[in-house]
């Protein structure tokens, strides 16, 4: 029996496993979209492109399962920031395209673009199918690349005609290396002379520090890094902006490995003797690797599951390429043989560090926000994380309030505070994805409360996308840090212009609550700190996607202090 190749395509993906897609319906896409409903695949349809590419990869960040976005042509250039960010966090997000015409490429064909090419460097594969055939070999490829090594988004292209021409329903079924069941990825193994190596290097330490990124979350190794923090009095930190990888009230977790935005990282890496760093890069946001990350008093280790992120602008005293779950065992298993004073020692050091890192934090904002001024970024972050509980998720958007945020939520953290997952955009720090990652977090957790913290310029570069969460019937909270304007962008103005002036980045005074009630949401203005916590219990209890928007000052937030300390030097490296 013969199916048309959208349908063929659509029941390789439901035997992968695939279980939702997320799309702007259009013409070329259709066989496909029809596919997908007769296979019981939810299909979401979004506003725009960049907002399905955004649930895909908020989806895909919460279930740690692949998740499709699917846009036509001329949508597809729409999909390339969502892309861009997948990228950036190593979420496997399976872009498809419906693209012109194969029988008419490189003659102008209807919509024609170079998808494939566009597409390579934000993705680990890109390619067009061109035998409809050999759909199942296409899908299997992208999904094993996808999963393997460091996972990361990979993009099919499929030509109009092959989505709507004919194909035997168990084409390529037979041949044994098209498994269309979903399979485990595989992992790399550590070899056992690099690994005794490090295991002895870590016996002698008497200051270690563990740094977890990317590979920890995508291998779910998070729990064997926590019983390795806590049983073996390790320091663990978080690479910035990167997913949470522990409880933030977890013994072990001590904050950020980000010197600007949580100073006691930068004192433990100073004086560590012995890092090691898990399934990260060296990169930015590693500060390249300069001092005071990574002095030469200390050995530098990086354990990685792929070779092309093992280093990347620094050499490491020690390379291992292993799976972070099997190094992590491996750790434990030696360690728990030593006995360690100075390892004790060190890693409550660490803990008072956390500590007077939070009392002082919060006197400073007492000092910086006086009663009559207009509430602190910071304090509009702590306020809401004090209305919610260990079973609601909190989702972070791009810019100012990204950094204040995450600087919020050590501090919530650290003072007992849970919550049941965070979101937030990643190394990018993209305007627009709050929303998009709030209702994909409400859509995967229905029963649970989500509560997304936007600035304005954030929402006004994605928030139409909550048009979404009605659609969907799933209502979320979004509470707007209003500061009229684009802070991060008009402080670095004002410290490298002349005059202390900005220049395009101011914005009218939008009233962003009354939108929210027009649609049929809850929405309300806070012009005082007083009427926050109040404002937000009732928009978060009145079953409603609400809207509460807040009025607040322009603060300097210390990674963009620390970026232009002088004008020479007002840049964001």
């Amino acid at each position: 029996m013969k199916i048309r190749g959208g349908a063929l395509l659509a029941r390789t993906f439901a035997e992968k496993g695939i279980t939702q897609v997320f799309t702007l319906s259009g013409g070329f896409c259709n066989p496909a979209l029809e596919g997908f409903s007769d296979c019981g695949i939810s299909v979401i349809n979004a506003p725009h492109e960049q907002v399905a590419g955004h649930l895909a990869d908020g989806t895909t960040r919460i279930t740690r399962k692949p998740a499709i976005c699917l846009v036509g042509p001329e949508g597809f250039a729409n999909a390339i920031p969502a892309m861009m960010e997948a990228w950036g966090e190593r979420s496997p997000v399976i872009f498809v395209t419906g693209s012109s015409t194969l029988k008419r490429e490189g003659s102008g064909g209807f919509k024609e673009i170079d998808d494939v090419s566009i597409a390579a460097p934000l993705t680990k594969y890109s390619a067009s199918i061109t035998d409809g055939s050999r759909i199942p070999e296409f899908v299997d490829r992208a999904f094993k690349t996808a999963l393997s090594g460091y996972p990361g988004p990979v993009h099919l292209s499929v030509p109009v005609d092959i989505m709507f021409s004919s194909f035997e329903e168990d084409s390529q079924k037979e041949e044994r290396p098209f498994v269309r069941s979903p399979q485990p990825a595989p992992k790399a193994w550590p070899n056992p002379e690099n690994l005794k190596v490090i295991l002895e290097e870590f016996g002698k330490s008497k200051k270690p520090v563990l740094i977890g990124g990317h590979g920890v979350w995508w291998g779910k190794a998070e729990q064997k890094l926590e019983k390795a923090g806590r049983e073996l009095q390790i320091p663990v930190y978080n690479i910035p902006y990167h997913q949470k990888l522990l409880e933030e009230t977890s013994e072990a977790y001590m904050g950020l490995a980000d010197i600007h935005q949580y100073p006691p990282s930068a004192k433990a890496l100073e004086e560590s003797d012995l890092v090691m760093m898990l399934g990260g890069r060296l990169d930015n946001q590693m500060n390249f690797g300069n001092p005071p990350l990574f002095p030469k008093t200390c050995k530098l280790i990086c354990i990685n599951g792929s070779p092309e992120e093992m280093e990347q602008n620094r050499s490491a005293d020690q390379l291992l390429l292993s799976d972070p779950g099997a190094f992590l065992d491996a750790l434990t298993d030696f360690g728990n043989s030593l006995s360690s004073q100075a390892r004790r020692d060190w890693f409550a050091r660490q803990q008072q560090l956390r500590r007077e890192w939070v009392d002082s934090s919060i006197r400073d904002l007492e000092i910086q926000e006086p009663d009559e001024a207009a509430m602190h970024p910071l304090r509009l972050a702590l306020e809401v994380q004090s209305v919610m509980n260990e079973k609601d998720w909190l989702v972070i958007d791009g810019g100012n309030t990204h950094f204040w945020s995450e600087i919020a939520v050590n501090l919530a953290g650290a003072q007992g505070k849970k919550l049941a997952g965070i979101l937030h955009p990643g190394s990018f720090s993209m305007l627009g994805v709050g929303v998009s990652f709030g209702l994909a977090a409400k859509l995967n957790h229905p029963q649970d409360r989500v509560v997304v913290i936007s600035g304005d310029g954030a929402f006004l570069s994605g928030g139409l996308s909550i048009e979404a969460a009605f659609q969907e019937k799933a209502p979320i909270t979004v509470v707007i840090d209003n500061n009229g304007g684009l802070t991060t962008i008009s402080q670095q103005q004002e410290r490298l212009f002349r005059h202390e002036r900005h220049v395009a980045t101011d914005f009218r005074d939008i009233p962003f609550h009354t939108m929210f009630e027009g649609l049929g949401g809850h929405g309300e203005l806070v012009e005082s700190r007083d009427d926050l916590i109040p404002a937000l219990k009732r928009a978060m209890s009145s079953g409603k996607t609400a809207c509460i928007n807040v009025r607040t000052r322009s603060a300097i937030s210390p990674i963009v202090l620390a970026t232009t300390s002088k004008r020479d030097k007002a840049s964001i490296e």
